[in-house]
């Protein structure tokens, strides 16, 4: 059996995929040089460049079976105080169907500050002038 040949193999020992938005999280069980099994999870976000091509941000965790035990207590501790404390309803920005982000008027106590917002300008007829 040629590497490239066991090195995909290898690659396909057990896979899934969840997708969250941009992003998408691979669970991959893979196989050390010895024949035992570890976890690689896989955050992929997909990026747009200015010209609309787009690429993708990798982070990857790799986790072996020793600490399999105290890695799932941990993640079932820290998701139970999540929802524990905040609910299972999202109150984010970027997800909360209902958000309505504050305009920049209710955000400022003082009406008389110049808004200095680059973006924001005044269309002129320079016939007036």
């Amino acid at each position: 059996m040629s590497d490239e040949k066991k090195h995909v193999d290898q690659e396909e020992i057990f896979s899934q995929t969840m997708r969250a938005g941009r992003r998408t999280y691979f669970f991959d069980v893979r196989e050390t040089k010895a024949g035992d099994y570890y976890l690689t999870i896989t955050e992929s976000k997909k990026f747009s460049n200015d010209d609309g091509s787009f690429y993708f941000k990798k982070h990857k965790i790799y986790l072996y079976k020793e600490d399999f035990e105290e890695f799932r207590n941990k993640l079932d501790n820290a998701t139970k105080y999540v929802i524990d404390e905040k609910g299972e309803e999202v109150i984010s920005e970027r997800h909360q169907k209902d958000y309505v982000k504050p305009t920049q008027k209710e955000e400022s106590p003082s009406d008389d500050i110049e808004d200095s917002n680059p973006d924001k300008f005044t269309d002129l007829n320079f016939d007036d002038i």
